[in-house]
């Protein structure tokens, strides 16, 4: 078992859920993904998995904080594992046009500009911040590209 396993068996089981053998395949195909991936990605890496399985999986694994959904509506959901998991605070830039989600790192600098800017608004709105997410929204280099022909 690995370290996400165990992490997986101790929320899931938090929430009154099992770590079956399809969340582990879910988990791990997230896990070995270069970035975000969509459900059609994740069937074609693994094809023994049903569809429905899969949208009622990523449901429960959202629900148990094991992974994060970046949604541009369902046509371009995409999905990787929580950032409790991975240790790994990160942003997203996301392509209005063909739905391309690509990881950002903001430096640390940066980081703590923005974590001070939200703290305040959130603040102002006496509301409770925990955490945040961040996605830029806009077209990619390709989309811009193809556009400019």
């Amino acid at each position: 078992m690995t370290d996400i396993d165990d992490i997986a068996l101790h929320r899931l089981r938090k929430d009154g859920q099992r770590l079956t053998t399809g969340r582990q395949l879910i988990l791990r195909t997230l896990e070995e993904a270069s970035g975000p991936v969509t459900i059609p990605m994740i069937l074609q890496r693994q094809p023994t998995l049903a569809q429905s399985s899969v949208y009622r999986n990523l449901a429960v694994l959202e629900h148990a904080g094991l992974v994060s959904k970046i949604s541009m509506g369902d046509e371009h959901a995409h999905y990787e594992l929580g950032e409790e998991i991975t240790n790994h605070h990160h942003h997203h830039t996301v392509c209005t046009s063909c739905g391309a989600v690509r990881d950002v790192t903001l430096s640390a600098a940066a980081e703590r500009s923005l974590e001070r800017a939200l703290q305040d608004a959130a603040f102002g709105q006496s509301f409770e911040l925990h955490h945040h997410r961040l996605d830029l929204l806009g077209r990619c280099a390709a989309c811009v590209a193809a556009s400019a022909d």
